[in-house]
Formats: structure tokens, sequence, C-alpha cells
């Protein structure tokens, strides 16, 4: 599984990582801009990112606005609705708008709030198939 891990928080994207990578290869970045690049270029290589994982809450760009900017450049390279990537919001905030815009507006497909147990993610991973 080809994974990327979006926070702005050194200590959270080591936190997702361990808990990953035995699952699969596993990206970091730190900030929007950074994964909307790294997301491009991993599908134009022909290796697009299986899972996002996307804190919602960064300086500049915030997870909102990059969940939307995959979506669109998922739309614009026609990838079918059944092959986008799985994008997971993380929040450390446990709100209701958040979570609407993110499902409604955004196209996330789930999301998970911060503090989380492993066995939380793990759960997610195979809701959706991916381990």
């Amino acid at each position: 599984m080809n994974i990327l891990i979006v926070d702005d928080l050194l200590n959270n994207r080591k936190l997702l990582r361990d808990h990953l990578k035995p699952y699969g290869n596993c990206d970091m970045v730190s900030n929007g801009m950074e994964a909307i690049e790294m997301f491009e270029a991993e599908l134009v290589d022909g290796t697009p990112y299986d899972l996002i994982l996307l804190d919602i809450m960064m300086p500049e760009l915030n997870g909102q606005d990059v969940l939307k900017e995959i979506r669109r450049i998922e739309r614009n390279h026609n990838i079918p609705e059944d092959n986008k990537t799985i994008i997971i919001m993380v929040t450390a905030v446990d709100s209701n708008q958040n979570i609407l815009k993110a499902f409604y507006q955004g196209g996330c497909n789930d999301y998970i709030v911060k503090p989380f147990m492993k066995e939380d993610l793990i759960k997610k991973l195979q809701l959706f198939k991916l381990i």
C-alpha cells in the first residue's frame, strides 16, 4: 500500500507512520502544498496513493482545501470513483461542522479524531479493504 501522511506536527506524523509502516510505504509531509505536490507526482508516475491521512488544521493550506484540490486533480485525470484515493481526515477537534464539510463538500472517505487508538485506525483500513 502506498500511503501519504500529512500533518504539521512531526510527532503526529511519526506516530501514524509507526502504526502504518507494517502495511506499506509511508511518505510524510508537513503541509498542504507538499501534500498536493506529492499526490500529483505519484499519480503521474503511475504509483498513486492508496491512502492519505490528512490533518484538518494546518497553517497556510488547511486539510479541507487540500482535500478539495486532490479531488479536483483526480477529476482532471479522469480517475473513476472506485479508484480514487481513500482519504481519512485526522482532526483534534471533534466538530460536526468540520466533519460535515469534509464529507459533503470535500469528498473524504472517513475521519478519525485525535487522540486515537491504533486499533481504531486499523479498523478504518479494514473497512476500506486496504488490509
